[in-house]
């Protein structure tokens, strides 16, 4: 009798840094989650240039077990969303499944995702019912899901992160998208397809120290926005607009109010427009600079991504 839920492969794709003190814990709560699952499985853990001794246990985990294969990258290519791309171009599976390696998101919950797929989903992805952060840091989780999807022209599932699973026909889409400066979780929505979320509390990080930081967050939640959203080309016209009817205010009542109310001269108020000016182009150079900084990383057309080597390449 067949005690698994699939025969079909289900690829497991794991970024770390860093992860030396939750590799092998994370690779036991994996693999018995995966054993229920289906006999055809591979994990890909992609390594991102880590310091610490993680490739020593990830030679000792190849070793060990067949199903293993580790991509070592030749340094470290910033966030997750680029080791995410490395291991589902390189994954083999009907569905590949996107999993971080801290052990914040449980493994266990990729058998209710498994269920989903065989119901005829596309796309199953955890959602953050709570998780175990600062005020501050929980602040900022939600206002940036509330601006992109006011400004964006995708939605987005609010508290969905990278956690899921997706089907080997949409694998194969998001793997033709050209762009380096990817943000996955709306390249992932962009796809379409059926999707649906699971609720889930997102838990503390279990061993070793957290890489991310508030700057980090921030820059990833301005790469969100400006790649999928015109809102703030948008902000620069409304603003133009504005001063442009203020100006016309302000041709037509200043005479009039010199007339009646005649005051000496003074430079403050010329000074502090100008300041007010000044300050608006360079804000609207920022954005114009942020667009013109990602056209250009863009049309150099580097890789995404180097490999340095392979452990257990199965494919090779």
């Amino acid at each position: 009798m067949n005690s698994h839920l699939t025969n079909k492969r289900i690829s497991v794709v794991i970024p770390c840094y860093n992860e030396a003190e939750n590799i092998l814990v994370m690779h036991e709560r994996l693999t018995k989650v995966l054993e229920r699952i289906t006999p055809e499985r591979e994990i890909i853990y992609v390594d991102n240039a880590s310091t610490d001794n993680s490739e020593a246990l990830y030679k000792q985990l190849c070793q060990k077990d067949h199903t293993v294969s580790a991509i070592l990258m030749s340094r470290n290519f910033g966030n997750s969303d680029t080791s995410y791309t490395a291991g589902t171009e390189y994954a083999s599976g009907d569905a590949v499944v996107w999993i971080d390696g801290d052990i914040q998101d449980p493994p266990d919950l990729i058998l209710e995702f498994v269920k989903k797929w065989q119901e005829g989903y596309d796309v199953v992805y955890g959602v953050r019912s709570k998780r175990k952060v600062g005020l501050l840091l929980g602040w900022a989780y939600n206002t940036f899901y509330k601006l992109f999807n006011r400004y964006s022209y995708i939605r987005m599932p609010l508290y969905a992160g990278d956690f899921c699973l997706i089907d080997r026909k949409v694998v194969n889409i998001l793997n033709t998208f050209p762009e380096r400066d990817r943000f996955l979780r709306g390249l992932r929505a962009w796809a379409g397809f059926r999707q649906t979320g699971i609720e889930y509390v997102r838990e503390e990080r279990k061993g070793g120290r957290t890489t991310q930081n508030f700057g980090k967050y921030f820059y990833a939640a301005k790469k969100g926005i400006i790649s999928f959203s015109y809102a703030p080309l948008a902000l620069i016209s409304n603003i133009a607009l504005i001063a442009m009817v203020l100006s016309l205010i302000a041709i037509v009542a200043f005479p009039a109010l010199a007339i009646f109310f005649p005051a000496p001269r003074g430079f403050l108020t010329i000074i502090v427009v100008m300041l007010c000016l000044g300050s608006v182009q360079f804000f609207i150079l920022a954005i114009l600079g942020e667009y013109l900084g990602r056209v250009f990383e863009e049309v150099k057309q580097r890789p995404k991504y180097i490999i340095r080597e392979i452990l257990n390449d199965r494919h090779a």
